[in-house]
């Protein structure tokens, strides 16, 4: 035990509810609402002092549970009877330690009473365990707020030798031993980085594609948006499953994005590609590439990585090797990065890079980077449209992770309600307008936003 060790003396929350300025589809299903989970914890020094932390996160059910035989409220109200047993098992935890040990003893008893929630309302099929990462996340966010907070430090001054009582050995194997935590992270975030905008599969591209305008004041085409943020960063979903759209899709967006940065006076901007997992094989991501370099080479170059085209369970799907497509363009896993083992296989596959997300949980993020960080992979952390207290999370660990360029933030596209009660308080981070985001505010307390 380490005098900084902590004791969780309560946890409490409580959710909101926000209807989708315009709807975003994931993995074939267009989705117009979302529920935040928000989480107050506090935490006791082994000297008595109190501390008290908030997180917060949205649940995400279509991304984290997609399934075929179970619709909208079916998972989501899964995940809020999942939220509410892990509420129950955070706040009976009696052990003292630090966040990443609490949260690495925790996790597999979160991933039980999963089963035992799936059982209870006799689900048609079991809760993933990513939907369980994410239920959990926004508690493991409350705990490294509240364990910040009560040493008066930003997290990432705690994530050290003097806090942690372990080597990375201790969480990913020997091949880790007498390695530090710290050493694979920054103390200090990068003081500005660059914001990747989502272009939805049902965005509009140009003014041809509009039936009838929003006019609420924020861009409704991809040019608007560009000139209102000073984008230089633009990540694209695609179908996966309709080679000729897919293709298409890329080659009229590069148009448009070449002709108004010709105006701005820019000369260059980079892609992101966003399949959800929707190609069938391999194979297909390869023809696309060939189409895309073939019909415009121009956005060919511009690509950066391509996050996850295939199957999320790699292990079922082995066959899907990405070493020829890694040679062209990084390649990343996201929805199948949940733990070490999926990590090296991913590797073993030809992933070349891993999408960090905080709605995975900041403990494992922040092991999970310095494993790919030990491996040498392209690293990106994702969105998933975090607003308020999520975003600012995701931003830190996306400014403290060394090797991650640019940040992802799509709630003010499609919730910006939701971000509205902290514009004020963070302008550099929810206030875009050359294309950057100011991280150099993210040294507060705890993870910095409250």
């Amino acid at each position: 035990m380490k005098p900084t060790d902590v004791r969780i003396e309560s946890v409490a929350h409580c959710y909101e509810d926000y209807l989708y300025r315009t709807p975003i589809k994931f993995g074939g299903t267009a989705v117009d609402r979302v529920t935040l989970v928000n989480v107050e914890c506090s935490v006791r020094t082994v000297g008595g002092k109190i501390g008290r932390g908030f997180g917060s996160m949205p649940l995400g059910n279509v991304w984290s549970f997609p399934s075929r035989v179970l619709g909208y409220d079916a998972t989501l109200a899964a995940m809020k009877a999942l939220v509410e047993r892990v509420g129950r098992i955070v706040g009976g935890c009696t052990t003292v330690g630090h966040p990443i040990d609490l949260a690495w003893m925790l996790e597999p008893e979160f991933h039980k009473a999963a089963t035992e929630v799936a059982a209870e309302l006799r689900l048609a099929e079991p809760i993933p365990p990513l939907c369980t990462l994410v239920a959990a996340s926004a508690f493991d966010a409350a705990l490294h707020d509240a364990f910040g907070k009560v040493h008066g430090l930003n997290c990432y001054h705690t994530y050290g030798p003097d806090f942690l009582s372990h080597d990375l050995g201790h969480y990913l194997g020997r091949e880790f031993a007498r390695e530090t935590l710290q050493q694979y992270l920054s103390r200090s975030p990068q003081p500005r980085m660059p914001l990747y905008h989502l272009i939805g599969a049902l965005d509009t591209i140009d003014s041809s594609d509009i039936r009838q305008r929003l006019d609420d004041g924020l861009p409704e085409t991809l040019p608007e948006w560009i000139r209102y943020n000073g984008l230089t960063h633009l990540k694209i979903k695609l179908n996966g499953d309709d080679l000729g759209w897919d293709v298409d899709r890329v080659a009229r967006i590069d148009r448009v994005t070449a002709e108004t940065q010709k105006d701005r006076g820019v000369g260059a901007w980079w892609y992101s590609l966003d399949f959800n997992e929707r190609c069938r094989n391999v194979g297909y991501l390869l023809e696309f590439l060939a189409k895309v370099h073939e019909q415009a080479p121009r956005a060919f170059e511009c690509i950066a990585y391509i996050e996850q085209p295939t199957a999320r369970d790699l292990a079922a799907h082995r066959d899907n090797v990405m070493h020829e497509a890694s040679r062209l363009k990084p390649v990343v896993i996201d929805e199948s990065l949940l733990d070490l083992e999926s990590l090296r296989l991913a590797r073993e596959m030809g992933y070349t890079g891993a999408a960090l997300k905080a709605c995975k949980g900041q403990s494992q993020s922040l092991i999970l980077a310095a494993a790919a960080r030990k491996y040498g992979l392209f690293l990106c952390v994702q969105d998933l449209t975090c607003p308020g207290a999520s975003l600012i999370q995701s931003a830190g660990l996306a400014a403290h992770v060394p090797g991650v360029t640019a940040i992802e933030a799509n709630a003010r596209q499609y919730v910006p309600a939701a971000n509205r009660p902290w514009e004020e308080r963070f302008p550099g981070i929810f206030r875009v307008t050359d294309g950057t985001m100011e991280t150099a505010c993210l040294t507060g307390l705890g993870l910095g936003a409250v």
